[in-house]
């Protein structure tokens, strides 16, 4: 037994009851959160991975582990996919992007709960590699975290809209940004859009999902979607690339 305001309580009772108190949730499903650890998290694994990139050199962790057209298509690298969005090219490529996620990652995080925003933040990026290994030259390397940022942006505009909120601001942003990647050398602006397009249909997925008991599967299952129709405009591609540098 253990002591209580007025007399003693079972301290089963009370870890039983406790259990039972369901946590609050956000609008989108996610757990109610002021923390900020998913943000934080990928602004620390960023930067680690280009402190190593720095001491192995950029460039060759660039041609390695970077989205690299004809090296996923012909050896099957698709691990790049993925790796490119943790890689950058230069100290101020991470900082400005770090410095965005830093902007942009706390009231998203909030908003979605902390497992729904890494969600967002891989298929954005995802998305963004996938645009640019569609649409760049076969030998053509790039990095970055570029299309989960902007995959960011637009799912703030979808969430805004959600919540009737002014997305003036993002949406002024996102066009400078968009100016940028078309003005400014060796920017890859097909990450831009891509990420842009998946991060709002992500979020245009957390936001439709019906409340209730079904709300995380019909998330998981949008999600789930978009994934694979990533994963066959990839493949469409590889075989494109394939027919031009026959494997083997």
């Amino acid at each position: 037994m253990i002591a209580a305001p007025v007399g003693f309580q079972c301290p089963e009772c009370v870890a039983q009851g406790q259990a039972a108190v369901r946590s609050p949730k956000t609008v989108f499903g996610g757990k109610l959160t002021t923390s900020s650890t998913v943000t934080m998290t990928l602004i620390g694994i960023s930067a680690a991975v280009f402190v190593l990139q720095f001491l192995l050199g950029v460039n060759a962790v660039a041609s390695d582990w970077g989205m690299w057209p004809a090296a996923v298509a012909v050896n099957s690298e698709w691990y790049r996919l993925l790796t490119s969005v943790f890689l950058h090219g230069s100290w101020l490529h991470l900082l400005f992007n770090m410095y965005v996620l830093f902007v942009l990652g706390p009231p998203l995080e909030r908003l979605l709960g902390h497992v729904r925003f890494l969600a967002l933040y891989l298929i954005a990026g995802l998305g963004g590699a996938v645009a640019s290994f569609s649409f760049s030259g076969i030998n053509t390397v790039s990095v970055g975290a570029s299309g989960a940022i902007f995959g960011l942006m637009g799912a703030l505009v979808v969430a805004g809209r959600h919540m009737k909120a002014d997305i003036t601001q993002v949406l002024v942003l996102i066009g400078i940004n968009v100016v940028i990647g078309f003005v400014a050398p060796g920017i890859d602006w097909r990450a831009h859009f891509g990420g842009l397009v998946v991060g709002a249909a992500v979020a245009f997925v957390f936001s439709k999902a019906p409340r209730g008991k079904s709300q995380t599967l019909v998330q998981v299952a949008g999600c789930a979607a978009i994934v694979v129709v990533l994963a066959g405009l990839a493949l469409y591609r590889a075989s494109e690339i394939q027919a031009l540098i026959p494997v083997g």
